[in-house]
């Protein structure tokens, strides 16, 4: 199967750094014409110089709908919309501070909301797009300690399918993604101690650490026209983690 996205305007949130840049990276590589967003660029690191930038704060509307009409003004339409951009808030519901928790909503449900609405008029007036938002795979298991970020991963998976309705007829698809266990700064996996890196791994059934291409793989799929007809759902990109009960078994472990 060739997936043809050849010039289309891809806009991808929080792409300055991490898994955003390489998901950047991997749309420019398709011949896509790719609009990164975030708060600030690195001149020495970031998506590479086949990627156009543009300042946002996708908490903040007026920031959001500046940097769209940039954009458009630019690029003229806007194709694919990846929401990317995220935080981690970590902490006991008794300990979480009320900050915190609403810093994790404004940036995770708040800036899929805020960017999807000022995208939503391109699209519909194109008559066609594509929506991808980052949930998680805490939004369909979560973790003890992991209240505010589940919470708002799962906000995020049930504005997908709502926004996937809404935009349906104009022939708009919507849909959220939930990788597993990809090592980052922000999650420190890889520099665990071999024994608690042992015990993560033994929950995934590839039992592997994913890797930020694994993910784009899968958004490359949904922004091209061979998903025209998936919309409205979370697709679980984990390894298969938690499949069964206790997949290291089948690794002999």
């Amino acid at each position: 199967m060739h997936l043809d996205l050849t010039d289309r305007v891809v806009v991808v949130t929080g792409a300055a750094r991490g898994i955003g840049a390489v998901i950047a990276a991997r749309f420019a590589a398709e011949g896509c014409r790719v609009v990164a967003l975030d708060l600030a660029f690195d001149a020495a690191a970031g998506p590479g110089p086949d990627v156009d930038r543009v300042v946002c704060d996708v908490t903040a509307p007026d920031s959001v709908r500046t940097a769209v009409d940039t954009v458009v003004e630019r690029h003229g339409t806007i194709d694919v919309l990846v929401n990317n951009a995220g935080i981690n808030v970590e902490g006991l519901v008794a300990d979480l501070d009320w900050d915190a928790w609403r810093r994790c909503m404004d940036v995770n449900v708040g800036g899929t909301f805020l960017v999807s609405r000022a995208v939503s008029p391109v699209m519909r007036a194109a008559g066609r797009g594509r929506i991808v938002n980052a949930a998680s795979f805490a939004a369909i298991v979560p973790s003890v300690g992991s209240a505010a970020y589940a919470a708002s991963k799962a906000a995020v998976v049930q504005f997908t399918r709502v926004l996937a309705s809404e935009l349906g007829p104009w022939g708009i698809t919507v849909n959220a993604y939930a990788p597993g266990m990809v090592p980052t700064a922000m999650n420190g996996f890889a520099e665990m101690p071999p024994e608690q890196q042992d015990r993560l791994l033994d929950t995934l059934s590839l039992r592997r650490w994913e890797t930020p291409d694994d993910v784009a793989d899968l958004l490359v799929f949904l922004a091209s026209d061979a998903a025209s007809y998936i919309t409205g759902t979370l697709v679980d990109v984990s390894g298969g983690k938690l499949a069964t009960q206790i997949p290291a078994r089948a690794h002999g472990r």
